[in-house]
């Protein structure tokens, strides 16, 4: 008899259903798994094998053959042990040959038979409820298995003995609670900002819109302190959107304890990351930054120092709102819907834009084009708002504190974004920020009277403006108009909008 267990296997955030079909027969004492597995899930054989006896039970003397169906599907990981061990406790009659109906089974075994948290019980448990299965998962996990619905039925035991006893009817296994994460530490305040007027206003816009931001000064001059309070003004994460990011994290193995947090992700990958790190991929593909930071801020601080190989694999993310990884064997996507930072010194030394100064490299304009060659004009060109950030003098250090602070700019982000969540709401767009609309509808979205036509076509041939630079503009000018609350683009809102569409002094103009 071939006893069955239901389990799941990831392609990108997807849980793809796996039988695990377990046959014990007279034989040869071999034990084998077939079905494409890795090293990770052959190994499950020791840990099956040590777990069981430390359970008070023993493999039988016989031919175990383990197949994980569909046979052409590629297992990956450790979160095959469980259903495996159970399939065997069915197997040999340590708990009814019925007890795993109805459940879709994942979890690491320790070799003392207690049960390791996996990466990616969110998505099984979401793909259990549509089909309308329990779910059963170690005890680390079950806060997280627990959101995918009130009435999902999950079983999260410590060790199989527990489970064995659940099963036997002599231990209940109580439902755990949905796991919500202690707010972290207080948010950096716009407040403790002096100074940098024109930049507050560029990153009070990129939020509104989620608009990409690119950020060039000296060194010292507050560009990754903006960028680190940006989360504080962004609203929370709707309850679409928390578990969107969460099922990601979840398979990243980035969810703390199981814990969800509505607040929204923000990334700052090291200069050094690899095109895997930052994109996607490895030997087992796992989700990169760009994913990471789904529906959040993804910064790079340093950008020219990034390898620009690296940077232009940023390119079609930004585009089209997913990452796709594409092997031989397999073909991953994953949700990449980030809002872009980046802030960039002038030049390596950070100064050759200050008055006065002369760069011993060569002459100034010679050394901040080298630097800036690294970043490519494809990638400039998806950059909506490129604003300055020049040194803070004493003057302003000496003033005291703004009046303003995070909490009432985030009350301006929050209204411009609800006025841009009901518009395409009632257009019948997923898209929820300007940043996202369709070109096709920015004649709708974003008309301009005669006046404002004339101004953007003078502004587009003089600045030659490429096609998605003219969109940019139109979508940057929606968002000025939505934090002004008004229905219409105004003039003033374009204008606006054109002058964060130039590059700072020092960078060539976009194109």
């Amino acid at each position: 008899m071939v006893q069955r267990v239901a389990t799941v296997a990831f392609q990108g955030i997807e849980a793809k259903p796996v039988d695990v079909q377990v046959h014990v027969l007279s034989g040869n004492v071999v034990f084998n798994i077939v079905g494409l597995p890795d090293k990770a899930v052959n190994e499950a054989k020791e840990r099956v094998r040590s777990a069981l006896v430390a359970s008070g039970l023993a493999l039988p003397g016989k031919r175990i053959t383990i197949n994980l169906a569909p046979a052409d599907l590629p297992k990956e990981g450790s979160h095959f042990d469980l259903p495996i061990a159970l399939g065997l406790m069915a197997a040999i009659g340590a708990i009814p040959h019925d007890a795993l109906d109805g459940h879709v089974v994942l979890g690491e075994l320790a070799l003392d038979g207690r049960l390791t948290a996996v990466n990616g019980v969110l998505p099984a448990a979401i793909a259990a409820n549509a089909l309308g299965l329990g779910i059963i998962c170690p005890a680390a996990s079950g806060p997280e298995a627990a959101w995918a619905g009130e009435d999902v039925d999950v079983l999260a035991p410590d060790n199989l003995t527990q489970l064995a006893n659940h099963f036997k009817g002599t231990q209940v296994l109580a439902r755990p609670k949905p796991g919500i994460r202690a707010v972290d530490a207080p948010l950096a305040d716009f407040r403790e900002i002096k100074g940098q007027e024109s930049a507050k206003r560029a990153v009070e816009i990129a939020a509104a819109g989620g608009h990409a931001l690119l950020m060039s000064g000296p060194p010292g001059s507050g560009k990754s302190m903006l960028a680190s309070r940006l989360p504080s003004i962004l609203p929370p994460l709707t309850a679409a959107e928390l578990l969107e990011v969460s099922m990601i994290h979840s398979v990243a193995g980035e969810l703390q304890e199981g814990a969800l947090t509505t607040r929204r992700p923000f990334r700052a990958p090291h200069h050094s990351a690899t095109m895997p790190a930052l994109v996607g991929g490895g030997q087992r593909i796992r989700p990169g930054e760009v994913s990471l930071a789904h529906h959040g801020v993804l910064f790079l601080d340093e950008l020219p120092e990034f390898q620009p190989h690296v940077l232009d694999g940023l390119r079609q993310p930004i585009e089209t709102g997913e990452a796709v990884i594409a092997r031989a064997s397999q073909r991953v996507s994953f949700p990449a819907r980030f809002q872009l930072v980046a802030a960039m010194n002038p030049c390596r030394c950070g100064q050759a834009a200050t008055p006065g100064y002369a760069c011993r490299r060569g002459a100034n304009d010679r050394c901040m084009a080298d630097y800036q060659a690294r970043i490519s004009g494809p990638l400039l060109d998806r950059m909506d708002l490129v604003v300055a950030v020049p040194a803070v003098s004493a003057a302003d250090l000496i003033l005291p504190a703004p009046a303003e602070g995070s909490e009432e700019i985030a009350a301006r982000v929050a209204r411009a974004r609800a006025m841009q969540t009901a518009r395409y709401q009632a257009l019948g767009l997923a898209a929820g920020l300007n940043a996202h609309c369709p070109p096709a509808l920015l004649d709708e979205v974003a008309a301009l009277d005669p006046a404002g036509r004339t101004l953007l076509r003078d502004a587009a041939e003089a600045m030659r403006l490429s096609a998605r630079g003219y969109h940019r503009v139109l979508k940057v000018a929606r968002t000025l108009a939505d934090l002004d609350g008004a229905t219409s683009l105004g003039r003033l809102h374009l204008a606006e909008a054109l002058t964060y569409r130039g590059m700072p002094a020092g960078l060539s103009s976009v194109t």
